[in-house]
């Protein structure tokens, strides 16, 4: 184990994906970090989050995660799109959802990335191998951060190393990714806004060898027996699955947990019970993402519901929000006050985020279920087609959500927020996420965009050369690309774009602009707008 230094540029407190994207978006800028996680191994027994979203994808691209995530994804996205409502998985399908989550956009003009189904200790694995080949990126696994103290000019952290050794460390900036229990959030004097919300419910890991020839291949079944209703997916094509059970709070042993499984699926099948979890959803929100020189991100900042699959998505979000901002005061091309906007800008979206998952809660398996739909005859074929309908009204929202996930917005524009959370439709406004497109060759027009600020455009009208001068003449690192001349469609004809390190467009504007202010106001507040 690598002994813990006496001071880092930024410690990151917990090394869960949020934590490791911070260490790895940190050392894509150019920023030394320490990440100190208590955990030495990851626990596969326990799948948390299940969906890697198109967004959280093509932010991991930028950082070799996203083809290191698919190596090791044991469901290829091809192998199923599908989402079943059904009695049980071995009874009657009720209705099915196809191309959900985001897994249907391989290739596709809008994305540079699909969303991947993996479970959250695989994501985390791929993400531990990349920080630990980085050389800026060190991580003590095993360790834990059990104090901060903010009074002094540098933030210091007292860390409990995997020896059992206790270190304190100075640094520049602390990151908190340490979750719901955050030692950081604590030393901040932030606080919890919001409560619990839904109903009791376990997760259960299992192995089972005969399920798999017993039902459709989907990604998930909700069951909709109000004896016991949940829902059952795969976690692997080798006989590994996961299940939720709604309304249940706590299971004894492992022989209750088999009996859970069997009353789910309805059928006498093999059960190995590897884990169980009691849970209830939380909408949470921190009343402060942190200030000065520590911050919060993921868990530690907010909370929500899994339904929809966006827990850990947008903690990723905030990671690489929070990490451009603070390599860009470090390196010392941008004042302090950029990071002001780390929360103005990620509060509002976590809100909205919240807020679907919230609606989605309202209608789970528990109470859609009823024993009318496992009735034969006309009877239970009028009921199936009336839960059907209810279930394409109810649920639609919570597996097709590309414009929450792709057309999130910041700042004051009412253009920049998205005008669906259901359908995306891709708007150039300052504060949207850059229009995604692709050349006849097929290439990401992402894949053109630096690791800082990049502008984009041609030199007619004054063009990107100035640009360019500009930015090198105030240390500014800036990348300049002509869309057009690679064969890309223009983003805004006859204009100026100027893109973030987190492909958010900072500013639209004339060839003929003046690129100082503008630079200017986006590196104070993150945006540039009138």
């Amino acid at each position: 184990m690598t002994p813990l230094p006496a001071e880092a540029p930024v410690v990151i407190a917990g090394g869960g994906p949020v934590g490791l994207t911070a260490a790895l978006e940190l050392a894509h800028h150019g920023i030394a970090s320490l990440l100190v996680e208590p955990r030495a191994a990851v626990e596969h027994s326990r799948p948390r989050a299940k969906t890697t979203s198109a967004r959280t994808m093509e932010l991991f691209r930028r950082v070799g995660a996203a083809a290191e995530i698919r190596r090791r994804a044991p469901l290829p996205i091809d192998w199923s799109q599908d989402i079943r409502f059904c009695t049980t998985p071995c009874g009657e399908e009720i209705v099915r959802f196809t191309h959900v989550l985001g897994l249907d956009l391989a290739d596709s003009e809008l994305t540079s990335e699909a969303a991947q189904q993996v479970a959250q200790p695989v994501v985390e694995e791929a993400l531990r191998a990349l920080v630990e080949r980085h050389p800026l990126a060190a991580a003590h696994f095993g360790g834990r951060v059990t104090a901060v103290e903010l009074s002094g000019e540098r933030p210091r952290v007292t860390i409990e190393s995997a020896e059992g050794e206790t270190v304190v460390v100075a640094a520049d900036y602390v990151i908190g990714a340490d979750g719901s229990r955050s030692v950081v959030r604590e030393a901040l004097g932030a606080r919890y806004e919001g409560a619990a919300g839904g109903r009791p419910n376990v997760n259960i890991t299992f192995r089972s060898r005969e399920l798999a020839g017993l039902v459709p291949p989907a990604l998930h079944h909700w069951v909709l027996n109000p004896g016991a209703p949940g829902v059952v997916g795969p976690l692997d094509l080798d006989g590994t699955w996961w299940a939720i059970a709604t309304g249940v709070e706590s299971i004894a042993a492992d022989a209750e947990a088999a009996a859970v499984v069997r009353r789910l699926v309805d059928a006498d099948i093999d059960v190995e019970v590897l884990a169980t979890d009691p849970w209830q959803a939380r909408l949470l929100l921190a009343d402060s993402y942190g200030s000065g020189r520590a911050y919060l991100v993921g868990d530690a900042a907010h909370q929500n519901p899994p339904w929809g699959g966006h827990g850990f998505n947008t903690g990723v979000g905030d990671a690489v929000n929070l990490a451009w901002k603070l390599a860009a005061v470090l390196h010392g091309w941008a004042p302090a006050r950029l990071l002001d906007s780390y929360e103005t800008e990620r509060r509002p979206v976590e809100q909205q985020t919240i807020d679907l998952a919230a609606n989605n809660m309202r209608a789970l398996s528990i109470d859609l279920a009823s024993p009318q739909l496992s009735i034969e005859g006309p009877e239970g074929e009028a009921a199936r087609a009336a839960a059907a309908e209810t279930i394409r009204a109810t649920k639609a929202a919570e597996f097709y959500a590309n414009g929450l996930v792709l057309g999130y917005g910041y700042g004051p524009d009412a253009a920049a927020q998205a005008p669906s959370t259901r359908e995306y439709t891709p708007i150039a406004a300052a504060g949207n996420r850059l229009p995604h497109s692709r050349n006849a060759a097929g290439d990401s027009l992402f894949d053109l965009l630096g690791p800082e600020l990049t502008v984009l455009g041609g030199e007619a009208g004054g063009g990107v050369g100035k640009w360019v001068e500009e930015a090198a003449s105030r240390g500014i690192p800036l990348a300049a690309a002509d869309p057009e001349a690679l064969g890309f469609p223009p983003v805004v004809a006859g204009r100026i774009v100027l893109v973030r390190p987190d492909q958010h467009i900072a500013w639209i504007g004339d060839p003929g602009a003046e690129p100082g202010p503008v630079l200017d106001r986006v590196l104070a507040r993150g945006l540039a707008w009138p």
